[in-house]
C-alpha cells in the first residue's frame, strides 16, 4: 500500500513538471517574439515568475543541473530585454519605468539565485555563482542608467608631501 502512495505522488510530481515545463516554453516563445521593450519587460515578469517556480520544483528533486539551466535561461532573457530597452529607449531619465520595472525584476532574480546557491551541491554553484554575478553586473548596469550623476564629483586634491624638518 505504502509503495502505491508514493509512486502516485511522484506520477503527481512529474505531471506537474511537464505541465510546468509548457508553461514556461509558451511563455518563453512570447517573450522571444515581442519586439516593443517595455512589452518585453513585461512579458518578463511573467516568464520569470514561471521559471523560478520551476527552479524551485526541480530544486526539490535534487535536479539542480535542470535549476542551473532554468536560472542560466533567466539572466539571458534578462540581458535580452535590457538590450532591447536601451536600443528603443535609450533615455533612462526619461523613459525609466521600464527600467524600473526591470531593475526591480532583476533584484528578484538575484534573491532568487542567492537563496538557491545556499542549497545547491557544491558542484552546481560554480554556473550558479556566474549567473548570480552577472545579474548583479546588470542591475549595477541599471542603477546607473536610473541615477546617474548629475553634478561633477569632487577634484581629488594631491597629498601634501611630508617635508623634513
Amino acid at each position: 500500500m505504502e509503495m502505491w502512495a508514493v509512486l502516485c505522488v511522484l506520477l503527481i510530481l512529474t505531471g506537474a513538471a511537464a505541465e510546468g515545463a509548457d508553461k514556461v516554453k509558451e511563455l518563453q516563445d512570447h517573450f522571444d517574439k515581442e519586439t516593443h521593450s517595455m512589452a518585453k519587460v513585461k512579458e518578463l515578469d511573467s516568464l520569470a515568475e514561471a521559471q523560478f517556480e520551476a527552479a524551485t520544483k526541480a530544486g526539490g528533486l535534487g535536479d539542480f543541473v535542470a535549476v542551473g539551466l532554468t536560472f542560466e535561461k533567466y539572466r539571458d532573457n534578462v540581458r535580452d530585454a535590457l538590450q532591447l530597452l536601451k536600443k528603443q529607449e535609450p533615455d533612462a531619465d526619461r523613459h525609466s519605468s521600464g527600467y524600473r520595472q526591470l531593475e526591480l525584476q532583476v533584484r528578484r532574480g538575484i534573491r532568487e539565485v542567492e537563496e538557491t546557491l545556499m542549497i545547491a551541491p557544491g558542484e552546481m554553484r560554480p554556473p550558479l555563482e556566474i549567473v548570480r554575478k552577472d545579474l548583479l553586473d546588470m542591475d549595477d548596469e541599471l542603477i546607473r542608467l536610473l541615477f546617474p550623476r548629475r553634478t561633477k564629483g569632487p577634484e581629488k586634491v594631491p597629498a601634501v608631501p611630508e617635508g623634513k624638518p
